[in-house]
This record gives C-alpha cells, sequence and structure tokens, in this order.
C-alpha cells in the first residue's frame, strides 16, 4: 500500500511540473549589437555608457513581434539611459532603478503597439561605464 501511494504522488509531482512547464514558456531576445549611449557627468563632459541587454518574453509565440519592434525598443532603452545622471549610472541602486524604469517604458510602448505587455523583464549582461 505504501509502495502505491508513493507512486502515485510521484507521478501527480510529475503531471503538476510538467504543467508548470508548459505555462513557462518563455524566450529570450537579445539586442545586437550592444546599446551604447552617452550620459552627463559632474564635469559637464560626457560620458558613456555600454549595456548588453536581453528582453524576457513570456511567450515564445511574442518573440517575432518583439523582434519587429527591436529598433522602437532600442531607442526607448537609448534614451532613458541618456537622461539619468551619472550617480544613477555608477551606483548597484542606480543600476537597478534604470533597469527599472527601461522595463515599463518597454511595456508601455508595447501594450500601445500589441495591445498586451509581452516582455516579463529586462536583464543588463553586460554594464560598462566610463
Amino acid at each position: 500500500m505504501r509502495k502505491l501511494f508513493v507512486s502515485v504522488c510521484t507521478m501527480l509531482l510529475f503531471i503538476s511540473s510538467s504543467t508548470a512547464m508548459a505555462e513557462d514558456n518563455y524566450a529570450y531576445f537579445g539586442f545586437e549589437p550592444d546599446i551604447t549611449t552617452n550620459y552627463i557627468n559632474h564635469k559637464k563632459k560626457l560620458g558613456y555608457i555600454r549595456i548588453t541587454a536581453e528582453l524576457m518574453i513570456k511567450n515564445v509565440a511574442n518573440l517575432e513581434a518583439v523582434e519587429h519592434h527591436a529598433p522602437l525598443l532600442r531607442d526607448a532603452i537609448i534614451t532613458v539611459l541618456g537622461k539619468e545622471p551619472e550617480e544613477k549610472i555608477r551606483s548597484l541602486t542606480g543600476r537597478e532603478e534604470v533597469r527599472l524604469k527601461c522595463v515599463r517604458e518597454i511595456k508601455r510602448l508595447l501594450k500601445k503597439e500589441t495591445g498586451s505587455e509581452i516582455i516579463q523583464d529586462l536583464l543588463f549582461t553586460k554594464y560598462l561605464y566610463n
């Protein structure tokens, strides 16, 4: 009896994990080439920031729409980065704030263009500044 119970529990666990995997059908889209833009530092000189960004897309079926709108999304990231002060660009907490601003702007634009928020998140996989 105990063996049957363990087998049934194992089968239920397998079924529930398979269902969860089917719902989490994420895809990733990377911007090529890296995104590079300027920001103004304290000395009124231009600094630059170079990032590699990956979009986490909620469903693989939405990958084509993200590819189609990639120039618009790239421009949005460049615009957000270019408006940020040096303190935010150079600090860890500021970097997270900038990332979240980029996520909000990309979601807003995709909602406007496609009717839904296609992306789950934005990841900075490289973040260099000078």
